[in-house]
């Protein structure tokens, strides 16, 4: 059997956790806001994204609480973060596309689609991605915090149709100092991620020369 084969079976070993089921409903969660959005039900769409933040927060204290960690988890965590995440800034790219917002948003998806090939590359090879650093999980909270924020009070935001909200409404000029901070957040955590897997790939490489 081949090391990639081997990987994945192994990654289904006690894989029935509520942990993973967490993981699962996030993912399934996406496709979710993401139609309720387009159809201009925001409130709906804001809700299921608190919910979806929710289960992220919640997943990982379970696991390790009553002892539920799983190596799928180690993966299906960070895989349901990322489609979320890339699920959030596609919504922001169609709010803001005539902006120059959407360049710096451009740059989430392309910091995601870098951490996929890389996970991919490290189990084609037998080795499994790295748990998030403490600059990822940082990184991560802050973008959900920061972006549900704008979705929320920023221009048409999901709240302003509520008096209440309206006055705390949320300018191109703020939006764009917290969508860069955010990138600014996930890129550090990328060049985190960096030296971790070199490491990986040295390793099993020497390895494999013996």
């Amino acid at each position: 059997m081949s090391k990639f084969k081997e990987n994945v079976k192994d990654l289904f070993e006690n894989w029935n956790t509520i942990p993973n089921w967490m993981c699962f409903l996030r993912i399934a969660l996406i496709p979710v806001f993401t139609v309720l959005f387009v159809k201009e039900m925001y409130i709906p769409a804001f809700i299921t994204m608190i919910v979806a933040a929710l289960t992220d927060v919640f997943d990982g204290k379970i696991a390790r609480k009553f002892n539920m960690i799983s190596n799928l988890g180690k993966i299906l965590d960070p895989i349901a973060d990322k489609l979320s995440q890339i699920a959030i800034v596609i919504i922001l790219l169609v709010k803001f596309w005539d902006g120059p917002l959407k360049y710096i948003l451009f740059l989430f998806i392309l910091k995601e689609l870098l951490m996929v090939c890389g996970g991919a590359i490290l189990l084609s090879k037998g080795m499994r991605p790295v748990a998030a650093e403490v600059w990822g999980k940082l990184a991560t909270v802050v973008f959900y915090v920061l972006m549900i924020t704008i979705i929320a009070i920023g221009p048409n935001g999901a709240l302003l149709s509520i008096d209440f909200f309206k006055s705390f409404e949320l300018s191109n000029t703020v939006i764009t100092v917290m969508v860069t901070i955010s990138a600014i957040l996930a890129f550090v955590s990328l060049f985190g991620y960096a030296p971790v897997f070199i490491r990986q790939i040295k390793e099993n490489k020497n390895n494999n020369d013996k």
